[in-house]
């Protein structure tokens, strides 16, 4: 038979409440010799904590038993029912083998009295119900805390593969669109076209440098969104036109990567962009702690690619997998502005 070992809190109530247990055995056996006779908390106390040590540990082995079988919360009323037999094979029999051993050998000339059964039983009985229960609502806490833990874990795990997902959403809508604008600019102007590839691999390392923990500080994004204009001004010269004003306070904020990005692109996607016609796209902080992307509208009759449906949906779904679902967007006769909560 193995003994498994006591976790610390099981052996601390052991050697906290023996002194007590002990005293009020020595109580029961002699009365008030307690308080006369020096020899009483040498002998008596001594064979008291050595039944009571061996008791406590077999208490243990059992209780540790049950639990192994049957230790999940839905057990918790089986493993009470098999913990009732602790007080009939464990705890009644250590008291009567205390005081039976006193009489055997007549420890200090005691001799068996049936009352210090009784009395024994019932402090045994006491002791074994008190920590009985307790080590039983300890053990119950921590499985809430092990089911919690577990349950916080698998959600995370959950929001991580969400994120993933988008994440790589994000990439090859970028790449696609990039590729698209590369590919009109060629027939072109071959010497734009070579210095949008240029600026394009520039801005395409810093998306793979800065995408992979799903969150970026505003002070990235916003160097990110400059780079990734320049590409647009490549492409578009006096067409398009950004505006940054950004609070040097806000730039530690956090926001999800490549959102900047994306409604940018939206913005001259779904738009008209041309010497005649600009856009303007304008990307400020305010007050209410929110980033806000707002461009002139100037829709065009139909868009010339299809669209693949992510850009702001995207972003939607990343403030939800961080419980945020403020985002605001607003559209008049004149603008669209998307607001973005900074973390």
């Amino acid at each position: 038979m193995t003994f498994p070992r006591p976790p610390k809190y099981q052996a601390t109530s052991f050697w906290l409440s023996m002194p007590l247990i002990s005293l009020a055995f020595c109580y029961i056996l002699y009365g008030e010799r307690i308080f006369t006779d020096v020899r009483i908390w040498l002998v008596p106390w001594s064979i008291i904590y050595f039944v009571g040590y061996f008791s406590y540990r077999m208490h243990y082995w059992f209780n540790h038993t049950v639990q192994q079988k049957y230790p999940s919360l839905k057990d918790t009323y089986i493993r009470v029912l098999w913990k009732v037999p602790l007080n009939l094979f464990v705890m009644t029999p250590s008291v009567m083998l205390i005081i039976l051993l006193f009489h055997w050998f007549h420890v200090l000339g005691y001799t068996l009295n049936t009352e210090h059964l009784k009395y024994g039983y019932m402090i045994g009985l006491a002791t074994n119900i008190v920590f009985e229960s307790l080590w039983e609502v300890i053990y119950i806490i921590d499985k809430y805390r092990e089911a919690a833990a577990e349950k916080e874990m698998i959600e995370q795990m959950q929001l991580r593969q969400e994120f993933d997902n988008l994440k790589e959403k994000v990439n090859p809508h970028f790449l696609f669109n990039s590729f698209n604008t590369l590919s009109s600019l060629i027939s072109e102007d071959k010497d734009q076209a070579e210095k949008f590839l240029d600026e394009l691999s520039k801005v395409y390392r810093y998306l793979l440098r800065n995408n992979e923990s799903g969150m970026s500080t505003v002070g990235q994004e916003v160097a990110f969104i400059r780079s990734y204009s320049r590409l647009l001004e490549t492409r578009y010269g006096d067409g398009y036109r950004m505006v940054l004003s950004i609070d040097p306070g806000c730039i530690d904020r956090e926001i999800p990567s490549l959102s900047l990005q994306l409604l940018v692109e939206n913005a001259v996607k779904h738009n008209v962009v041309s010497k005649v016609q600009p856009i303007t796209v304008h990307i400020y902080t305010n007050t209410d702690g929110y980033i806000v992307v707002e461009n002139n509208l100037n829709k065009k009759a139909r868009l010339v690619q299809e669209s693949t449906g992510i850009g702001l949906a995207n972003i939607r779904e990343k403030y939800r997998l961080l419980n945020r679902d403020d985002i605001l967007v607003e559209e008049t006769a004149d603008t669209f502005t998307v607001s973005l909560p900074m973390i």
